[in-house]
Order: structure tokens, then sequence, then C-alpha cells
């Protein structure tokens, strides 16, 4: 599974290039984070935000380990999209953030089955 997620993002990565040379082939809209930077290079996180996902989730659950910069409602907080009233979007609707990707890509992810798909109700009062 975690080579086939390697082919598919690799795919991905080969059209949105080929589209930024002018051929016809399509690519995700991936809407624009309001951070100043990530946690890493967009490079490198397109390519390993699943392992980086993973690894955090582990320390987490196994270790307490809890880091600001590397928590997921880190990266909600960033890369909220929100709706035409100003409201973050859920994972349920087709503008959220992750699923410019996924949804291309055909890659289910089951984060927000346990996880809020939006940024704490303190974080959006902030915005």
């Amino acid at each position: 599974m975690r080579r086939l997620s390697l082919i598919v993002m690799l795919l991905t990565i080969a059209a949105t290039t080929a589209m930024a040379d002018g051929s016809r082939v399509p690519f995700p809209m991936i809407p624009k984070a309001k951070g100043d930077a990530c946690v890493r290079d967009t490079a490198y996180m397109r390519s390993h935000h699943m392992d980086l996902l993973v690894h955090q989730r582990d320390d987490t659950v196994h270790e307490g380990v809890r880091p600001e910069k590397t928590r997921l409602t880190a990266c909600l907080d960033c890369h909220a999209v929100k709706n035409s009233t100003g409201q973050p979007v859920t994972y349920k609707d087709p503008k959220h953030f992750c699923r410019a990707c996924h949804d291309y890509a055909a890659v289910s992810i089951d984060c927000f089955s346990c996880h809020n798909s939006v940024p704490s109700k303190s974080e959006a009062a902030r915005q």
C-alpha cells in the first residue's frame, strides 16, 4: 500500500510538472496556505507528509509526545479553506485542502474519522 501511495504521488508530481510545461494534463488546484512556512519545504511535504503524520501519530500515541509545530491541528490552522461565509470547510467538502490531492490521486484517508477536519474553535476565533 505504501508503494502504491508513492507511485500515485510521483504520478501526481509528474502531471503537475507536465501541465506547467504546457501540456493538456490536468492537475489539482491546491489551495494556498496562510502561514509563512511549513515544517518542511513544499516538495518534501508533497512527497512525505504521510510519513510525517504516521511518525507523529506513533510518537503521540505511544510516547505522549505532542510538539506544537508538528501537530495535526497546526496543519489545519494554516491549511484551512473557508467557504463563502468565512467558515472553514470540513473534509466532506471537496474544497478541503487535503482533498485537493487525495481526490485527484484517488487516495482514501481516514484521519478525519477520528480527528476534526477544521481548525479548533480558538484558532478560528483568532482569524
